[in-house]
């Protein structure tokens, strides 16, 4: 029987927050709200994006309830629960499970990674999936982590009956299309970035989960739309006018670009957490900039 896997366009949303530094859940539930009418398939609660490293357990736990009761079944919830432990992330699986997250996505584990080898890698994520109501998605991040788990890695916790995807945000074109050849047909391969979301659908992947979702969800799930289509001249065009604006909330200016690309768009975005700073004024121009030049920022809407 074929596993239930993610398909389609998710958003790692961000974490919002208030000029004390607390979680702002008012604010994060018009969000997620917002997000639940867009064209996106999903949101990812707790990714990167979500400065889930930033979070004690307990604030997880109210971002997951308040993201699962705001989105009120219109998308689908994957639920960041990766931990540096085996158990914590059994925990945290779980308890996203009871509050209605439908996948579970696991960072891989890195601070004692010179002792993790293949075999400590599958054992954790077969333990997790063992222990887990819902389905688990494997998540690497090599950028901040610095792991980048091999192809025959994944292949191997792949064969996990509840391992059902893995998002990979290191635009490796020949990785993913050896992820894909190689795993499961129900197995779903997404893009961690949309600046290879085109490339990953050519080469057989399910969709992405993407920070450049958040600000322009209409363009990510219309590259995936177009490529279903057979249009791959407008998918392609598409991929590329998208960019310049995702580099400015990702690499280029990080999750401050990106947060105050939201607050352009009408969204609360506000500061990230400490140590991360804010965009300065000087930043906050450029993304403007970028965005209206790709279209996706209507300047009347700009605050």
């Amino acid at each position: 029987m074929a596993r239930v896997h993610p398909v389609g366009v998710f958003a790692p949303v961000a974490t919002t927050f208030g000029s004390d530094g607390e979680l702002d859940l008012a604010h994060y539930a018009s969000n997620l709200g917002w997000y639940a009418e867009s064209a996106l398939d999903g949101v990812a609660i707790m990714g990167s994006n979500g400065e889930y490293v930033s979070l004690s357990t307990d604030e997880k736990l109210k971002l997951i309830e308040t993201g699962v009761k705001a989105i009120d079944g219109r998308k689908k919830v994957i639920a960041g629960t990766g931990t540096e432990s085996t158990r914590g992330s059994i925990e945290l699986t779980r308890k996203a499970a009871e509050l209605g997250a439908d996948f579970a996505l696991v960072v891989t584990p890195y601070y004692y990674k010179p002792r993790y080898d293949k075999a400590a890698y599958v054992k954790h994520y077969h333990s997790v999936a063992d222990a887990s109501p819902i389905p688990v998605m494997i998540y690497v991040m090599a950028a901040y982590t610095g792991v980048d788990l091999p192809v025959d890695t994944v292949v191997e916790i792949a064969q996990h009956p509840n391992i059902v995807g893995i998002k990979d945000s290191g635009g490796n074109a020949p990785k993913v299309g050896e992820l894909v050849a190689r795993t499961p047909e129900d197995f779903s391969v997404f893009a961690g970035s949309a600046n290879f979301l085109y490339a990953a659908l050519c080469l057989g992947g399910k969709g992405g989960i993407l920070a450049l979702g958040n600000v322009a969800p209409s363009e990510c799930a219309q590259i995936v739309r177009l490529f279903e289509q057979g249009d791959h001249a407008s998918a392609l065009a598409l991929q590329q006018r998208m960019l310049a604006p995702n580099a400015a909330v990702t690499t280029r200016f990080g999750i401050a670009g990106l947060k105050a690309a939201m607050d352009m768009i009408g969204l609360y975005g506000g500061d990230p957490r400490p140590p991360l700073l804010p965009a300065t004024d000087a930043e906050r121009a450029q993304v403007k900039s970028i965005m209206e030049q790709a279209g996706v920022l209507d300047p009347a809407r700009v605050g």
